[in-house]
């Protein structure tokens, strides 16, 4: 059961009475943990207890000393300090750490204690879990082939992407996942301070920015042999193994053209052009081959339920995610979509009209010139066009007489129910849909941050469950 969770104006005071005789003694020493201090200060656990409260049990012994474990992997976060043997070794040989994260130097909460919180807001059967840890498993040596550069791993299962649109459509939901109360602790503690600080902007047009990013996992993909191959003089055999991360995947990093062991991390960012700030609002691990098109699906049907209060305007993603089966989704969910064309899909149209319209969806004039975009008319649902001579983009057209007598000259209208693909409400090459692929940089710019600046990857963190947790505390520290 939950015990007794001391409220952030207690934790306040507790910090401000036991570190000013450290400041008057040592000021220096202090202010080496000013950044610290602040975000500790301003962190409101308050409003974590109903979101965990419901998965204690009503019997038992309480459970103490919650919101300061959780302080404490914040603080070890902030420290960049991964390992929970030196962290609690270090909170005993420093009274300052103790009283930031809000215990007294007789009262730090053990290795277990971390540990324990760790497993409690993972939500998968533990004996499942255990069973998996336990287990045997095929190994799998890494690739020899590469891909050639900037490309992809496709999808493994063809149509894999338009059976999720199905099902998301149906109103099925993925809520069985074993992240969920991670992302909604996150959602609580981080992203709604946010919003209400105002710093999202406007909440009812939110653009956000998908992509993905490759984790190395600390666990040895050649596993742990329990096979008598080696006593019969076979040292490369293929025997199933115990693995340390049976979660963990090959992968391929288009980035580096290099394979990767460990797993894929998909994120949801806002960027706020006006203070210039990235703002992590999801985060979700999944196997290293998973093709980004198809955790991008499983990604926004989480977002949406996950901040149901909020409105997404605009969804931004590299080509990966360019496939009919997602515009589709974003048209029936009112969500532009900013993609760029995938060279692979190129001659795969769905358009059938009889307008001429080049390769970015933008349609020609009989003098073979792009025409000028006139707006979307969202009561008819239809993109606006016009003559590039009349709009004044051209000095001189050789077909103006045969192409229309008026001065306003021609008209052409599409329409993205023809071809969501090519004709987006945002077309593509205007000056607006160059602003927003400008914003796509911000989830490359968490993924560079998250793994590159915080140094997670040196953690050497093993396992999905694990990686999950650290994930969360680190975009806190981000996004606050």
């Amino acid at each position: 059961m939950l015990g007794a969770w001391r409220s952030h104006s207690d934790y306040q005071s507790f910090l401000v009475e036991n570190t000013r005789p450290i400041y008057a003694s040592d000021k220096n020493r202090v202010l080496q943990f000013s950044e610290a201090l602040s975000k500790l200060y301003n962190l409101d656990l308050d409003v974590l207890k109903p979101v965990v409260e419901p998965y204690y049990s009503n019997t038992g012994s309480p459970a103490k000393n919650q919101p300061e474990v959780f302080r404490s992997f914040v603080l070890m976060s902030m420290l960049k300090c991964h390992s929970i043997t030196k962290w609690v070794y270090m909170l005993h040989h420093d009274v300052l750490l103790c009283y930031m994260i809000g215990v007294s130097p007789d009262n730090i909460p053990g290795v277990g204690t971390h540990y324990d919180l760790i497993n409690r807001f993972w939500l998968e059967d533990p004996d499942i879990e255990k069973d998996r840890q336990d287990s045997l498993h095929p190994f799998k040596r890494k690739p020899r082939k590469k891909l050639a550069k900037n490309q992809k791993l496709p999808p493994r299962h063809p149509g894999i992407i338009q059976k999720f649109v199905d099902l998301t459509l149906q109103g099925k939901n993925f809520e069985s996942r074993p992240e969920k109360l991670l992302q909604q602790i996150f959602a609580y503690v981080a992203f709604r301070p946010s919003a209400e600080a105002l710093i999202l902007g406007d909440t009812e047009k939110l653009s956000i920015s998908g992509d993905g990013t490759c984790i190395k996992t600390g666990g040895s993909p050649f596993g742990i042999k329990t096979c008598d191959c080696a006593k019969n003089g076979i040292f490369n055999c293929d025997c199933h193994r115990k693995f340390s991360d049976p979660d963990a995947r090959y992968g391929w990093d288009s980035y580096h053209e290099t394979w990767f062991y460990g797993y894929s991390g998909y994120f949801l960012v806002i960027y706020n052009e006006e203070l210039k700030s990235d703002i992590p609002i999801y985060l979700r691990l999944v196997e290293a081959p998973r093709y980004d098109g198809v955790t991008a699906i499983v990604a926004l049907s989480e977002a949406r339920a996950l901040y149901p209060d909020f409105s997404f305007d605009k969804f931004i993603g590299d080509c990966a995610h360019d496939n009919y089966p997602t515009y589709h989704l974003l048209n029936k969910w009112n969500i532009k979509p900013v993609i760029p064309l995938n060279k692979k899909n190129k001659g795969k149209s769905q358009y059938q009209g009889t307008v001429k319209i080049n390769e970015n969806g933008i349609p020609v004039c009989m003098a073979g010139l792009p025409m000028v975009y006139n707006g979307f008319m969202k009561d008819r649902n239809r993109i606006k066009w016009r003559c590039p001579f009349a709009t004044g983009k051209v000095d001189s057209c050789n077909c103006k007489d045969k192409c229309s007598s008026s001065d306003y000259g021609r008209t052409v209208y599409t329409k993205p129910s023809s071809d969501p693909r090519l004709f987006t409400a945002i077309p593509r090459g205007s000056d607006e849909w160059k602003d927003e692929m400008r914003k796509r940089t911000s989830s490359e710019r968490d993924n560079k941050r998250l793994l590159n600046d915080y140094e997670l990857e040196l953690s050497k963190t093993r396992g999905k469950k694990r990686w999950s947790f650290w994930i969360m505390i680190q975009l806190y520290q981000y996004s606050s």
